[in-house]
């Protein structure tokens, strides 16, 4: 839990809405709503994520789950428990609790990157002015050398040979 309340913090400090220009301008509350509809939806996805790495966790609220879901299951159906052995060989829950950090940090990697990608295609790079120009300038040289290719096709100047 401490875990994803620091990432939505991270979120927030990072996010597009506190840090465009002209932000302080706006009210806490604008700011906070307008905050709220951008990470609205990435917060949303790691806490269910988070909660379901609990529910699948074989120790703590995962066993538990799983417990009741096999009792209800033997009790509605008629069979008895344990229908699922416990496993013969857990996995060490330091080796376990370290995959769920990097799995976490990755995540709140691409959660972050996302967001920047997603601020990009809303405001695209803007293009320098000699970029600009260049390309009227390339764009204007070649209806330049198309139009003398043109004149020069059609002068009654110009001689054609015919060879036959």
């Amino acid at each position: 839990m401490e875990e994803l309340k620091n990432t939505t913090i991270k979120m927030a400090e990072q996010s597009k809405v506190l840090n465009t220009p002209g932000a302080e301008k706006q009210t806490k509350r604008e700011l906070f709503d307008a905050l709220r509809q951008e990470l609205e939806t990435p917060v949303l996805e790691k806490a269910s994520k988070s909660v379901w790495e609990l529910i699948l966790d074989n120790n703590g609220l995962g066993k538990e789950i799983s417990e009741t879901v096999e009792r209800v299951f033997c009790k509605l159906s008629g069979q008895e428990p344990p229908l699922f052995p416990p496993p013969s060989n857990p996995e060490p829950q330091a080796s376990r609790e370290k995959e769920n950090k990097k799995e976490a940090e990755k995540e709140e990697e691409l959660t972050i990157a996302s967001l920047k990608d997603n601020s990009m295609l809303k405001h695209p790079k803007k293009r320098r002015y000699n970029e600009i120009t260049n390309e009227k300038s390339g764009a204007a040289n070649e209806v330049v050398r198309k139009s003398a290719d043109d004149r020069s096709s059609k002068s009654p100047h110009s001689k054609t040979l015919n060879l036959t």
